[in-house]
């Protein structure tokens, strides 16, 4: 757990952050950074950056958040490290906290958005779904739109999936669940629009292989096969904020673990009255 989480503040002002703009709608851009020091190449990304602003939201908090709850449930995923530190962007200097993540490619391995690689591989008029279904991945697939739902994920575009390749050995495999900023209550930057938030709205989403609503993409999954996940506990709250007392404002954790709380609740309900 420790290893997850780096309170004592990094100086990593030697980084160099790309903009990447926000796919989302909302204003800003990502920045992302990457250092190939050591043995280990680590990717490092920002919340929400507004030139006028600086760094605002706590996307780079849900990583970890949902890398815990990820954990519980037993799903393969992308595991982050949340770090405190000092970040250098265009000559000014920020405290903050990011996050940074492994490669996830194996040796010989490479990668290609899921989207490029359906509208190559695809047959006449096979949707999304149906192409990964066909490939083998269904079952990581109905995770994912359960994991998408628990969280109100709202950025699962087609990029947001990686295929996996090893021509020399002739293996594909979809990479580990990744990228879960853009989720639960991530564009709430004040009090009142936390304590105003409903958490079992539907809000639009992006979805490539299902539709703009979460709730009803679990209606893809056909009954008598969802995913059967670790049950989570009331409990578990404790390990999935373990350590974040002084990074994110106890308002807020406490709309994130009602919101994941009754979400998983209805899950439940769900898999259950089919």
């Amino acid at each position: 757990m420790n290893d997850q989480l780096i309170l004592e503040k990094q100086d990593l002002t030697y980084l160099t952050w790309a903009k990447i703009r926000n796919s989302s709608g909302t204003a800003g851009s990502f920045l992302k950074a990457y250092s190939d020091l050591g043995k280990d190449k680590r990717y490092y990304k920002l919340s929400n950056y507004d030139a006028f602003q600086g760094i605002i939201g706590h996307e780079c908090v849900n990583e970890l958040i949902v890398d815990r709850l990820l954990t519980l449930l037993g799903v393969p995923h992308l595991s982050y490290r949340l770090i405190h530190a000092d970040v250098l962007i265009d000559g000014r200097k920020y405290e903050t906290y990011l996050c940074a993540s492994r490669d996830f490619k194996q040796p010989g391995e490479s990668k290609i958005a899921l989207d490029v690689y359906y509208q190559a591989e695809r047959k006449e008029i096979e949707s999304p779904l149906d192409f990964c279904i066909r490939c083998g991945w269904e079952k990581y697939i109905h995770q994912m739109l359960v994991v998408d739902f628990l969280i109100l994920n709202r950025d699962r575009h087609g990029a947001n999936i990686e295929v996996l390749r090893n021509k020399k050995n002739k293996t594909l495999r979809l990479a580990p669940l990744f990228d879960h900023g853009l989720s639960l209550i991530f564009n709430c930057l004040e009090e009142e629009a936390v304590k105003a938030a409903y958490v079992m709205e539907d809000r639009p989403v992006q979805s490539f292989v299902g539709s703009r609503s979460a709730q009803e993409n679990l209606k893809l999954i056909p009954a008598g096969r969802e995913p059967v996940l670790w049950p989570l506990q009331e409990s578990d709250r404790e390990f999935i904020f373990e350590g974040l007392d002084t990074v994110l404002p106890q308002i807020w954790r406490d709309k994130i673990w009602e919101m994941i709380w009754k979400r998983w609740n209805y899950y439940e309900d769900f898999r259950n009255q089919r």
